[in-house]
């Protein structure tokens, strides 16, 4: 393996314990980073004492606050001249070996960006979906299988965010990092990943690149809640606008499902109350169905009024690097 130097960027918001754990758990690599940086979007003081732990690691603020997960990384590569640059989430723990498989895999001088996996902790997920990692597939739906097994590296599409790595070269001649996706940031990774294969670098999944995935609290709002579909559906359509373009087939593609998965929402809250017990048991089976349709269409709505003029919430620090 060529030796290679990397900087390793943890964005977080308001979890400062989930902090400690993963510089502890990144200070144990079997190959260092050549710097850490934390980029902090908290509105108190308690992160910043904790990587003040840490002397060799740097803090950086994100004053913009909760919401803007890919501003806070292009703050994060400011300055770097390192050969990779490793993005992992605060409630994310590498394991041992997990920044030298990063490494390892940019031995191939086509590989623009490397994702790993995340282990999530739940039995048989090493299996699920191993034949399909991270792809883009011709509806425009993409798949995730980020804890899957395959037993060596392969090629995919996108990353998961909380385990992403770029070649710094490849970054650069992208334009840096873009920030379309408010809210829950959904699709931001995704961004990242699309954006360096269309430029023309291979992009690979390194499972032997674990990370213990715990999946901390969200800042606002549950996972998988209506405000989560709503961003879902908005930040898809703002990924696939951007990235890809207004006349690309999988948007048409997309479009299309989103009609289609709408009547099938309805239509299952309506078959469920026959199921339920009551009039208020059945009553939830059909809003549930319909509130879900809806954040799919307002959601989709709003991404495609947002792609008519996108906004780059990160285009400034990613100016601010390329000079």
């Amino acid at each position: 393996m060529a030796e290679r130097s990397a900087l390793v960027v943890v964005a977080t918001y308001r979890r400062p314990e989930h902090v400690r754990t993963c510089l502890e758990h990144l200070a144990a690599q079997t190959v260092a980073p050549a710097r850490v940086v934390v980029v902090d979007a908290s509105p108190d003081t308690l992160t910043r004492d904790v990587v003040s732990d840490f002397p060799d690691v740097h803090y950086r603020r994100n004053d913009l606050g909760v919401g803007l997960l890919a501003t806070s990384r292009a703050i994060g590569v400011q300055g770097a001249d390192e050969d990779v640059i490793a993005f992992i989430d605060d409630d994310a723990y590498a394991e041992p070996q997990w920044l030298a498989e990063i490494l390892a895999a940019y031995d191939d001088p086509a590989v623009g960006a490397v994702g790993g996996r995340a282990d999530n902790d739940r039995p048989g997920e090493e299996l699920e979906g191993w034949d399909r990692i991270g792809r883009l597939l011709p509806d425009g739906t993409l798949t995730g299988n980020f804890g899957a097994d395959p037993g060596r590296i392969v090629e995919t599409d996108h990353m998961l965010g909380a385990n992403m790595t770029v070649r710094t070269e490849a970054l650069r001649s992208i334009g840096g990092i873009h920030d379309h996706y408010p809210g829950t940031c959904l699709r931001e990774d995704s961004d990242l990943a699309l954006r360096v294969k269309t430029a023309g670098w291979r992009v690979v999944f390194a499972p032997r690149a674990a990370v213990l995935h715990v999946a901390g609290e969200y800042a606002k709002g549950k996972r998988f809640d209506l405000r989560y579909r709503f961003y879902g559906a908005r930040n898809h359509i703002l990924l696939l606008t951007t990235v890809l373009g207004w006349g690309d087939p999988h948007l048409i593609r997309h479009l299309g499902r989103i009609v289609s998965g709408m009547a099938t929402e309805i239509a299952s809250g309506i078959a469920a109350v026959a199921r339920k017990p009551g009039l208020v048991a059945k009553a939830r089976s059909v809003g549930g169905g319909v509130a879900r349709a809806g954040a799919d269409l307002v959601g989709t709505l709003a991404g495609l009024s947002a792609s008519i003029r996108p906004v780059d919430r990160a285009a400034e620090a990613s100016r601010e690097w390329r000079r």
